[in-house]
């Protein structure tokens, strides 16, 4: 019967007590016939197409893909089919990737590091999709997020306690590069400014450097710093792996005895940071745990 077959075919057969037997040549038959269930009539019969969506900013950076990998298991654990796709920061294309996804009938949406995940809610609300905020917070539905303003403490304590044997550093010569007017950038800057406070007793504004996330604008950032000084700041708070790559473009034009003293802190983590030539200092976010 049909009711039969589906039941093999959805792997819930040992619940019916269909046979052994019965389920294996459901299988071979359906292999030998190359067939394979059809998830949107299945869909439109249960209303649950199985599709559940990880909307990201982009796809080339560690921590967004290592967040698309760790969501994949996740879905896969449970017997769902993940769909991730990138928006490239563009709010009004969040709005039409959300708009498509929902016309594919997915079941609920991951909205990540959203630009505007607002007007991505409403999108959703509009069609009752069930969705959530990862990484960058919304104002209208459930956001999961890292500590920014602890991370950003935790990061600026150690890159000024690094200094403490080669002589403290002034607050003018810890700078944060990177980031931009976003919840997670101004918490980072928020816990910058409290520790630099703290413990170097001042934090002059221009100490303070947004540059958005776009690697080739960090390291125009970073140029027109050196052409005005003649160095970098001793000390370095960059604000993600991008921005860090940033860096990396414009010190490979320069000799790097320039940067001998240097100390870098990146809100974001990369394994291969540690076999640079100077030491690199790197936080890496709980993917697994906001996933979970």
């Amino acid at each position: 019967s049909p009711s039969t077959v589906s039941a093999v075919l959805n792997g819930t057969w040992q619940k019916r007590r269909i046979k052994e037997s019965t389920a294996e040549l459901i299988r071979s038959l359906a292999e030998t016939h190359q067939y394979t269930a059809n998830r949107q009539a299945r869909g439109l019969r249960s209303s649950r197409s199985g599709l559940i969506g990880l909307l990201l900013p982009i796809h080339d950076n560690r921590y967004f893909s290592s967040m698309a990998q760790t969501f994949e298991a996740h879905v896969r654990s449970k017997g769902q089919c993940p769909i991730v796709v990138s928006a490239s920061r563009d709010p009004e294309e969040e709005r039409k990737t959300a708009e498509t996804l929902i016309s594919y009938s997915i079941d609920e949406l991951f909205i990540c590091g959203a630009t505007d995940p607002d007007g991505v809610h409403e999108v959703c609300e509009a069609a009752g999709l069930k969705h959530i905020n990862i990484d960058l917070p919304g104002t209208k539905v459930p956001s999961v997020i890292s500590d920014n303003y602890e991370g950003g403490r935790m990061l600026t304590e150690a890159i000024i306690r690094h200094f403490q044997a080669a002589g403290p550093l002034a607050p003018h010569e810890l700078y944060l590069f990177g980031g931009r007017n976003d919840h997670a950038s101004r918490e980072r800057i928020r816990g910058f400014r409290a520790v630099k406070s703290e413990l170097l007793g001042a934090d002059p504004d221009e100490c303070i450097q947004p540059t958005g996330y776009a690697p080739n604008n960090a390291r125009l950032a970073f140029e027109a710093f050196y052409e005005k000084h003649g160095k970098l700041p001793r000390g370095l708070f960059v604000n993600s792996s991008i921005n860090f790559e940033g860096l990396l473009r414009f010190m490979a034009g320069h000799p790097h005895e320039n940067f001998a003293d240097l100390v870098v802190g990146c809100y974001d983590y990369d394994p291969f940071a540690s076999f640079l030539p100077f030491p690199v200092i790197m936080i890496r976010q709980d993917v697994e745990g906001m996933i979970t």
